[in-house]
């Protein structure tokens, strides 16, 4: 990368720290991408574009580099107006300080950086396309979270006794059973759901709308600990980052594409998880809705989506789980499979077997792995050996 030719990074101790953030990765990628996640708010649907389309790298270079909007437009998708709008919100935060203070924060709290095709990247968000987050800011023990089976369950801040008990009923049940319970950290509905899953001895992911060097809302920060020991603490935004409506109101698509189902537990008329529940709609995951008194303000939210957007009403943990029965299968929505894994179910036929030869040669992995990969479906359900073959499970 040539620091001189990207002024925001023209700073010597920006590629050691990146080096000290991910010591296995290439250094320019994760400069690269850290950057982005300074100079764009989420969900920056241009900005994914130009990443997509150029590489982070090359399309940083092209966005606040010396080069202009030479080559940098993507046909059918960013107009000049959308580029030069773009730039212009980009510019004021072009400060290499600020990239080396993320990175530096980071490692200050002992969090970590998860780029696109990590491992442990929740495979979910991929869904979001344009709009999927550049990085994730990250603490806590995600290893925990693999290839498990995850629930969004959200709600109310200002949630009744009744909605509080009913998403601990939920969350504790469907923790019990090895799903992971993902929400907002926020008091009320989210706060009940995480502290019933960790009480449960399960795993719990809190997306931030903030920074995760910081908790908010402030009297969480406990809570926030004990989600870090027992699950994680993630957000697309750089530590030192302050929440606001639009970061929240982002951050629920997060919420949304991370889980295999989406549970709304109460919400008022224009309560903000309905939100959440128009992301999870949007992408195609299924949508459940907890009744409560017609006589109550606080569920007339979850009446409004039972009613007008063809929300599932569910009752219990088992009605959950019949949410993603007929839903997009495991690799889709849960936290997360591999790359490789992906490669290979992807090279795998649900008709015609194959064999190991013919998998490695679609796929692009070694024989040797091949033959561990498919060991490891074929015990998740995933695949089976048939006499001509290997072939993936319907």
């Amino acid at each position: 990368m040539n620091a001189v030719v990207i002024r925001m990074l023209d700073d010597d101790r920006l590629l050691p720290t990146a080096s000290r953030l991910r010591p296995d990765a290439a250094p320019e990628e994760t400069l690269a991408r850290v950057a982005w996640s300074v100079l764009v708010e989420p969900g920056d649907g241009v900005a994914g574009a130009l990443i997509a389309e150029h590489g982070a790298i090359r399309a940083l270079e092209m966005a606040v580099g010396e080069m202009g909007e030479s080559g940098l437009l993507v046909p059918g998708s960013i107009s000049p107006r959308q580029l030069a709008e773009a730039q212009a919100r980009w510019s004021p935060r072009a400060r290499s300080q600020a990239v080396w203070d993320a990175m530096e924060s980071c490692l200050v709290i002992g969090g970590r950086l998860l780029l696109p095709g990590d491992d442990l990247w929740p495979a979910g968000l991929e869904d979001l396309g344009v709009h999927a987050p550049v990085v994730l800011w990250a603490r806590g023990d995600l290893g925990r979270c693999v290839g498990r089976r995850t629930a969004s369950i959200v709600g109310a801040r200002a949630a009744t006794a009744y909605g509080e008990s009913v998403a601990a009923e939920l969350a504790g049940d469907l923790a019990a059973g090895g799903v992971v319970i993902i929400s907002g950290g926020a008091y009320g509905i989210d706060g009940a759901a995480h502290r019933a899953a960790l009480g449960a001895g399960g795993t719990t992911i809190a997306f931030l709308a903030g920074g995760i060097d910081r908790a908010y809302p402030v009297g969480h920060q406990q809570l926030f600990d004990r989600i870090r020991a027992g699950g994680a603490v993630l957000s697309e935004v750089p530590c030192g980052s302050a929440p606001t409506k639009w970061r929240f109101l982002q951050r629920n698509r997060l919420i949304a594409a991370a889980g295999a189902a989406t549970v709304v537990v109460e919400a008022g008329w224009r309560s903000g998880s309905l939100n959440t529940a128009g992301h999870a709609a949007a992408l195609g995951r299924p949508l459940g809705a907890v009744p409560g008194p017609i006589s109550s303000a606080a569920s007339a939210g979850c009446h409004r989506l039972l009613r007008e957007y063809d929300a599932v009403c569910v009752t219990s943990a088992q009605e959950v789980r019949e949410l993603w029965q007929d839903g997009a299968d495991d690799v889709a929505t849960s936290m997360p499979v591999s790359p490789d894994q992906v490669r290979l179910l992807d090279a795998v036929s649900t008709r015609t077997p194959r064999d190991v030869n013919e998998i490695a040669r679609l796929s692009g992995l070694a024989e040797a792995r091949v033959r561990s990969l498919l060991g490891l479906l074929d015990l998740d359900g995933l695949v089976e050996h048939v006499p001509d073959g290997w072939r993936r499970t319907s």
